[in-house]
Order: C-alpha cells, then sequence, then structure tokens
C-alpha cells in the first residue's frame, strides 16, 4: 500500500513538473506530439476497453476531433505574442491544459456512465423514416448553424485578436483613470429632469463577445447603461476599443456595429430625480478613482477590487445602489440578458431595436 502510494506521488510530481515546463518552454511542436501522443494512447486505450461499439466509436472520434483542434490551437497562438509575456505564458496555460480534456471527455462518459449518446446502427437507421426527418428538419438545420457559429467564433482570427488584447487588462488593479470627460458629465447631468435611466442590451460581435456566447449560448452578451433616451450618454465597463484602457468607458452607438447582424435592445427604467444623481455622481467617483475590466470575474464571479467590474456586473451595482434593482442576484453572476429575464414584475419598458 505504501509503495502504491509512493508511486503515485511520483507520477503526480512527475506529471506537475512536465506541466510546468510545457508552460514555460513549450513550443507549437512540443505541443502537437503531446496532442497527438495523448490521443493516440487514449484511442488505443479505448479498444481494449470492455465497451459496446456504439460507445467506444464515438470516443474513438472525439479523441481525433478534439487533436485536431488542439494543434489548430497551438498553432495559431504558442509564439505568436513573443512580444508580450503576460499573453504568451496564458497562452501556454490554456494549451497546458487542454491536454486534459481527452481524459475529461473519458471520465464522463466512463466514469458518470454516460453512455447513453452513441452512432445508430445500420439497421437502425434505415428504421428513419422521411417524415422523421421532415419533422426534424428546423433541428438539423439549428444544429448546422450551431456548427458553423462555433467555427467562425474559433477561428484563428477571432482567437489572436482575443489573446493580443488580454495583455491590456488587469483583474488585480485599477489601470483606467479619467477617460470620462467633464462635457460627459455636463451631458449627463442635463437629463436629471428625463424620469427614466436607459438599459441598452447589445449583440455587438465583438471577437471577445461572441466567444462569452459559445458559454452563455445568449445572442445578447453587453449592457450598458444611458441617462438619455438617444444614446448620447452610453457607459459601460468595456475594453476601451484600444483608444482607452479597459474599465469604465463612454459608448457610442456606432461601436456596436462590429458584424452584420448587430443588434442593440433599448429599455427604459423610471427613476427619481435623486436616484439618477445618485447613478451619476458614483459613476463620477469610480471615473475619479479608477477602474478595471473584470475579465478574471467573467470565470471567478468575484471582484479583487470594488472598481474592477465587467458590464453587467456595473449595471446591476448601479441599479443596486440608487435602490432600483428589480431582481436579486449575486451581482458576479448577472448576465446582460438577466436584466430581460428576470424582469418578472415588469419594471422595464421597450423603447426600441437598433438594427445596422
Amino acid at each position: 500500500m505504501k509503495d502504491l502510494i509512493s508511486d503515485r506521488k511520483v507520477i503526480n510530481t512527475a506529471l506537475w513538473i512536465f506541466f510546468i515546463g510545457v508552460t514555460l518552454f513549450g513550443n507549437v511542436p512540443l505541443f502537437v506530439i503531446t496532442y497527438l501522443t495523448v490521443a493516440t494512447f487514449m484511442i488505443l486505450r479505448t479498444t481494449q476497453m470492455q465497451l459496446a461499439k456504439k460507445v467506444k466509436v464515438p470516443m474513438i472520434f472525439t479523441y481525433f476531433v478534439l487533436a485536431i483542434l488542439q494543434c489548430i490551437f497551438a498553432a495559431n497562438t504558442i509564439g505568436a505574442f513573443n512580444n508580450d509575456v503576460f499573453t504568451e505564458i496564458l497562452s501556454r496555460v490554456v494549451a497546458a491544459a487542454f491536454i486534459l480534456l481527452p481524459l475529461a471527455v473519458e471520465r464522463n462518459i466512463i466514469i458518470r456512465k454516460r453512455t447513453d449518446f452513441y452512432l445508430p446502427s445500420v439497421k437502425e437507421m434505415a428504421t428513419i423514416s422521411f417524415e422523421q426527418l421532415r419533422n426534424n428538419k428546423s433541428t438539423i438545420k439549428e444544429s448546422l448553424k450551431g456548427f458553423n457559429k462555433v467555427r467562425r467564433t474559433l477561428a484563428s482570427d477571432n482567437l489572436k485578436e482575443t489573446f493580443e488584447d488580454l495583455h491590456r487588462h488587469s483583474s488585480t488593479r485599477y489601470i483606467n483613470n479619467g477617460s470620462l470627460t467633464d462635457e460627459y458629465f455636463e451631458l449627463a447631468n442635463q437629463t436629471l429632469a428625463d424620469p427614466y435611466i436607459y438599459l441598452v442590451i447589445s449583440n455587438t460581435g465583438s471577437s471577445a463577445s461572441e466567444i462569452i456566447s459559445l458559454f452563455t449560448q445568449k445572442q445578447y452578451n453587453h449592457a450598458s447603461l444611458s441617462f438619455d433616451a438617444d444614446l448620447k450618454t452610453i457607459v459601460s465597463y468595456n475594453g476601451g476599443e484600444k483608444v482607452y484602457p479597459p474599465g469604465l468607458n463612454a459608448e457610442m452607438v456606432e461601436a456596436f456595429h462590429k458584424k452584420d447582424d448587430a443588434s442593440v435592445l433599448i429599455y427604459q427604467l423610471a427613476v427619481t430625480r435623486a436616484q439618477k444623481q445618485i447613478i451619476i455622481d458614483k459613476i463620477k467617483e469610480i471615473n475619479s478613482t479608477g477602474s478595471a475590466y473584470n475579465l478574471l470575474g467573467l470565470v471567478t464571479k468575484h471582484s479583487l477590487r470594488p472598481n474592477i467590474m465587467f458590464c453587467s456586473q456595473f449595471v446591476y451595482q448601479m441599479l443596486k445602489l440608487a435602490h432600483v434593482d428589480y431582481f436579486d442576484k449575486p451581482a458576479g453572476d448577472v448576465r446582460p440578458t438577466d436584466f430581460i429575464e428576470l424582469d418578472y414584475y415588469k419594471k422595464l419598458e421597450f423603447c426600441y431595436e437598433i438594427k445596422f
């Protein structure tokens, strides 16, 4: 028993050394060889398992596809950011974590007994009627659309653009200070007579937004506030359009047009003059103190400092501060679409939609 525990410790230590090594010094050939080796091992391992053929075939196919995707990822990211140490190391960390994907697949299928997905036999295929195919036509079309969306979203240009932007972010310190001008606050204060604040929920089509949508499965992945119906005072947490540092920034409607089917939904929420002033004053305080986009918080759901937020977290915090929040949820868990979907008491009034 002691020998077994000792052997496991040696194996775990070796694995940790390997992962640290490839993260710090790994290059494209090393990652590709590792991916292919793990895939080959998992395929051979699967062929020897006591599993039905209808389970083995999808597993082997999955390992093959994963290996291709892993190699494509490594080829497009490893070594592409040599001028930015942080982004380069982050890409290696992600690439190293991807080595474990085949093991996760096996665990998901075998350990959790999820063997209920399989490729149909020839006999089963023959029993599928044309009527069934006709009834499932829309489902098949949606599935193909979903596959094409994933393929476009994970294209090398999108991934490279997203990773190249990572070095501009910080989840631990304030990097944006004073991006909102005195003119902006003059415009905001001029709207105090307007008895509404406006929620702007957008489908911008940016590379980061498209990748986020793969995980949220939502079309709209950005939330902003505006103090006027004409959207001259839009503000939110964003990437700064490579003009300002990521954090609290003013926005323009034109900047939401990053793809052909981009769209913006505008809702109004009734507020008092005092409540609106509270939000404006808080934004002015954040602008003066400093801010940063909570990139890490998209995963961890927490902020290390008060003014480090992401877009929907910011909007929810402002509404809560002014006591006009209409649903209860931890700020770090709020998604842009929650402002619409969780409006059980019909506090919002739809104003209009912008299509580009």
